[in-house]
């Protein structure tokens, strides 16, 4: 799709309203209320709400997965580890986020919403789009952890994401409760910094056997 102003008004509109209010409470009037069109506009350019939810996705996902590639292909070797690959990984969102003009807070906000309201049709069309760049980055990540068997794996990667998705969604409410009460301020960046590590050992923390945990008392 050709990305004209009009194109871009929309979207700019239609991303904002969603990560605010959600997809379902959002209608398309509202959309184009606050983008100053009118509705045969988004009829024309995108043909649906579902398109609509669909190109705001990949306006993001888009260059993310072509800059994740890139920096795969310049820094990653065949025996990368996992601290290694998620540095890759958060570098080529923040890189992408400033390319787009589009504040990874709102963007992870906007995934969490595609998680948690029904939206098959999203899951389906990110598949399709862009699986083959998750399979590659989850492949490079599997091998980095042999130890882990495809369960345990798979559920960590989702435990990845949730810490991902409610830290940067919620970085501007983090930071002013760590300004109130610490009197000291993050950016981002910073933030990102503890959270590589921190996703890290989540993901290479020991994996115990069955029925191994603490017995109630």
């Amino acid at each position: 799709m050709v990305h004209n102003d009009t194109v871009e008004r929309i979207l700019d509109a239609a991303s904002a309203l969603f990560a605010e209010r959600g997809f379902a409470e959002t209608s398309l009037r509202t959309i184009t209320s606050t983008a100053g069109v009118n509705l045969a506009a988004v009829n024309y350019h995108f043909g649906s709400k579902k398109t609509l939810i669909q190109a705001v996705f990949a306006r993001y996902l888009q260059p993310f997965c072509e800059t994740l590639e890139a920096n795969l292909d310049a820094r990653i070797g065949a025996r990368a580890g996992a601290d290694e690959l998620l540095q890759c990984l958060f570098d080529s969102m923040l890189e992408s986020a400033e390319r787009v003009g589009e504040p990874p807070q709102r963007f992870m906000r906007l995934l969490g919403l595609a998680y948690t309201q029904s939206q098959e049709h999203l899951r389906r069309f990110i598949v399709a789009e862009f699986g083959a760049h998750y399979s590659r980055f989850t492949g490079l990540l599997k091998a980095a952890l042999p130890q882990l068997d495809p369960v345990a794996f798979y559920w960590r990667l989702y435990f990845m994401l949730g810490a991902t998705v409610f830290t940067l969604s919620s970085f501007d409410s983090i930071r002013a409760i760590l300004n109130s009460e610490f009197e000291r301020d993050s950016s981002l960046e910073q933030a990102v910094d503890l959270l590589v590590p921190a996703i890290s050992g989540m993901l290479r923390v020991e994996q115990r056997p069955p029925g191994s945990g603490v017995p109630a008392p």
